[in-house]
């Protein structure tokens, strides 16, 4: 259940990141409340998750999620390069998170 709870972690990352790019377009209280609720939602997850995960696990498979998460967000709805240089290092990033799952 703790790896459930950090992939919600994970995916409220990325929400708080888009909410960070909403709040540069648009000072909006929806923009600020994207951002807030995201990052607010990941470190009650995160949290929760490192009640049973190890603290250097469960940190760097969050960052490592909200990292690629981020990117690929970039990419696919804000237009960003989708270069084949960024893809390898991003699934870089998603092999070293899978590698430290498969040891804990």
């Amino acid at each position: 259940m703790a790896w459930i709870y950090l992939i919600i972690a994970g995916a409220g990352e990325v929400i708080g990141v888009m909410g960070i790019n909403q709040v540069n377009q648009n000072k909006s209280i929806g923009s600020f409340c994207t951002l807030v609720g995201g990052f607010l939602l990941s470190f009650i997850f995160l949290s929760i998750a490192m009640e049973k995960l190890p603290m250097s696990t469960a940190y760097a498979v969050w960052t490592g999620m909200g990292t690629v998460g981020s990117a690929l967000l970039g990419m696919f709805v804000f237009g960003e390069s989708k270069d084949w240089r960024r893809i390898l290092f991003i699934s870089m990033i998603l092999c070293a998170a899978v590698g430290l799952k498969l040891i804990s």
